[in-house]
């Protein structure tokens, strides 16, 4: 086994983080910020815009279960790449679709599978960036929210769903035998 790390954010990190935690070879999910200028923002800040920072999930898996251009299809896939700065009723830089490159392979990675994206999608180009940053793990609350408070809470219930029917609609192949 492998294990591997990979950054993306794709909107409200609630979301992002339950899609996920529901693919094979995942082992953890963890919910933060990342690609701003404040060192270890809080929620609070964050929410503003004004730190730079987006709300992200980092990724730990085994790469001989997924590899890390599956895991960059499933992401591009269960979230709407071709929204700038909003994910929805999610408005805001904190909500952008970015692939965070950990070294040079994984940027080069990010660059096929935008491109493959955008070819399998056609007039509907992504606008996913890809950039770089420190990581900043969020609240110890927001962690594996949609198991928790996300249950309970109406925007996770209108919001979570859909994107959790995408993946077992078009990955099926990488859902985990429990998801």
């Amino acid at each position: 086994m492998a294990q591997q790390q990979a950054i993306v954010a794709g909107g409200c990190f609630w979301c992002t983080e339950a899609v996920m935690k529901d693919v094979i070879g995942v082992s953890e999910v963890e919910s933060g910020y990342i690609g701003g200028d404040k060192p270890d923002p809080t929620y609070k800040e964050v929410c503003t815009g004004t730190t730079g920072h987006a709300e992200g999930v980092r990724v730990t898996f085994d790469d001989e279960k997924l590899s890390l251009a599956d895991l960059y299809d499933v992401f591009l896939g269960t979230h709407d790449p071709t929204q700038l700065n909003r994910q929805g009723g999610d408005v805001g830089t904190q909500y952008r679709s970015a692939i965070f490159a950990l070294d040079d392979a994984q940027r080069t990675e990010a660059e096929a599978a935008i491109a493959r994206w955008n070819d399998d999608h056609a007039g509907q180009n992504a606008v996913t960036t890809i950039e770089t940053g420190e990581w900043f793990p969020a609240e110890d609350y927001h962690q594996e929210y949609w198991d928790g408070e996300g249950q309970r809470n109406p925007y996770c219930q209108a919001v979570i769903p859909p994107k959790l029917m995408k993946l077992r609609k078009s990955f099926q192949k990488y859902l985990k035998p429990e998801a």
